[in-house]
């Protein structure tokens, strides 16, 4: 049975089309996987579903039996209760029928009456059955295993929600959200705040989870594995694929296989039917033609050539073998020790990847290597003429008033590069033509991303630094991102709890482990 019904849905903004005429039915236990490019609509279903936008033209039903949880990116707790407090409030009644129950016990120690004895074990026997019903007996078992697994410390989940940092209150929405147990949930980006472990914890519960779910979300390897079916936004209509990640992959590019069959055959009967019309022309000019006809049409459907573009970039980039020292740092914040004793080098070509634990040390090492704070011991040695290019430093400092192309070719190895080129490495990030003449104060925070991301990979430096990268992207964006990784000739080092990206672009991994320290291992 559908919990939740698109019919015939149109979705305009002004004279802005969203998507055309889609149908969508979400069964009982299914799990969805929404996909599409930055403003294909994918966060504009989730506010038809939850009721905060109205359709342009069709009918969003929701079964009015049915609960819904939603949680994005952007949801923060807040109040002056602790994190604790706020998911024991999501137990009231179970917290009565405990009070009830002590109230019970403790005069069951004292009653002298054999009538009111009776009552009394009565009672408490009805309310040991409504706790069996409602599970209560694992209440504070299921809270704690939440809040740890989603990385919160006993100081963490007894602090007010409001002294907690943007990501902690992020994980402190998705920990109530999983607590209260929705019938359906809507997932956008989960798993930006998470390190590999709660990313893993999440793929079980959701694996466990007896309802339906819709995800949004970049990280590859997690939406393999939670899903069952994909559902693609492209040219305003609804795609869909049965099965995981990898098998909309598969199936999406058997589809454009067919396609591309499918236009050659149509190209080719619509010349062979112009000469049928054009008596004057010759069977060979026809062939001729035909040829030159279907080479250009295999031109417009082809993706463009990533690696060549980038390769190409590249191609006059040289840098010294090596490029950084680490040499014995550590560093302690209000008398904790977060890493001490750190050694390692960035070699030329390397792709190092920082990975651990949220609260370890991760973006303090990243500071430590920027600049941003002086190591409490230790030293980091820059080799002679080496730069860096920083992704959050290049996000901080755009210029609200600059335009996106003038930002990009003004910069770095846009300054020496044909526009041509450097317009179509922006077009891979999903630029258009029209949004390269917009200023950037205009601009989405994804697209500021793209932005930062794309005067990263063209600035010429020797060594690219990026804190969670993929947090900021779409998977069209990250996709790009990832083949200018593989071809830069200089070195990168990334912050990264996004696995599918680790196994794709990592060379060698610096892991922050609680128990051992800080590991270094190739990849």
């Amino acid at each position: 049975m559908s919990v939740i019904r698109l019919e015939n849905v149109t979705k305009k903004y002004e004279d802005a089309l969203v998507f055309r005429e889609v149908y969508f039915r979400l069964s009982g236990g299914e799990r969805v996987g929404l996909v599409g490019r930055n403003g294909a609509g994918k966060s504009t279903v989730f506010k038809l579903i939850l009721g905060k936008e109205e359709p342009t033209s069709g009918k969003v039903e929701v079964d009015p039996q049915v609960k819904i949880g939603y949680f994005s990116q952007f949801s923060e707790l807040s109040g002056r209760l602790s994190v604790q407090q706020e998911l024991e409030a999501c137990f009231e009644q179970v917290a009565l029928i405990e009070r009830e129950l002590q109230e019970v016990g403790e005069r069951l120690g004292s009653v002298q009456d054999d009538g009111e004895m009776e009552s009394l074990l009565a009672r408490q026997a009805e309310l040991f059955e409504q706790m069996d019903h409602l599970d209560g007996w694992n209440v504070s078992v299921e809270i704690n295993t939440v809040l740890t697994k989603l990385g919160f410390n006993d100081r963490s989940r007894h602090q007010p929600v409001d002294e907690l940092s943007g990501g902690w209150r992020n994980r402190a929405a998705l920990a109530k959200m999983l607590i209260e147990l929705p019938d359906v949930v809507l997932l956008d980006e989960p798993t930006n705040y998470l390190d590999i472990e709660g990313i893993a914890w999440l793929e079980q519960w959701l694996y466990r989870f007896k309802g339906a779910m819709i995800l949004v979300s970049h990280d590859r390897q997690f939406i393999d594995k939670v899903i069952t079916r994909t559902i693609e936004i492209e040219n305003y209509h609804f795609q869909e694929y049965e099965g995981n990640y990898t098998d909309y992959i598969r199936k999406k590019k058997m589809r454009r296989k067919e396609l591309e069959r499918q236009f050659e055959w149509e190209e080719e009967l619509l010349l062979m039917e112009a000469d049928a019309i054009d008596g004057r022309a010759s069977r060979k000019s026809s062939q001729d033609r035909l040829s030159r006809k279907l080479a250009d049409s295999k031109k417009r459907i082809e993706p463009y050539p990533v690696n060549v573009l980038i390769t190409d970039i590249y191609e006059q980039l040289r840098f010294p073998d090596k490029l950084c020292d680490v040499i014995g740092i550590g560093q302690t914040y209000e008398g904790r020790q977060i890493f001490r004793g750190v050694s390692f080098d960035i070699q030329k070509e390397d792709r190092l990847v920082i990975t651990g634990p949220n609260g370890s040390g991760k973006s303090t090492l990243i500071k430590a290597l920027t600049g941003q704070e002086k190591p409490e011991s230790g030293e980091v040695v820059w080799e002679r003429g080496v730069d860096y290019a920083y992704f959050n430093r290049m996000w901080e400092e755009l210029d609200p008033e600059d335009t996106v192309s003038h930002a990009v070719n003004t910069f770095g190895l846009g300054l020496k590069a044909p526009r041509k080129k450097v317009h179509k490495f922006l077009s891979m990030l999903q630029f258009s033509e029209a949004d390269l003449s917009k200023l950037i104060g205009s601009l989405s925070g994804g697209q500021k991303a793209r932005v930062a991301l794309a005067k990263c990979l063209l600035s010429g430096a020797a060594v690219i630094i990026l804190d969670e990268p993929t947090n900021h992207l779409d998977l069209t964006s990250i996709q790009v991102m990832e083949q200018a990784l593989i071809h830069f000739p200089g070195a990168v080092v990334t912050v990264s709890h996004d696995r599918f990206f680790i196994d794709k672009v990592g060379t060698k991994m610096l892991i922050f482990d609680p128990e051992k320290g800080v590991i270094e291992q190739a990849i």
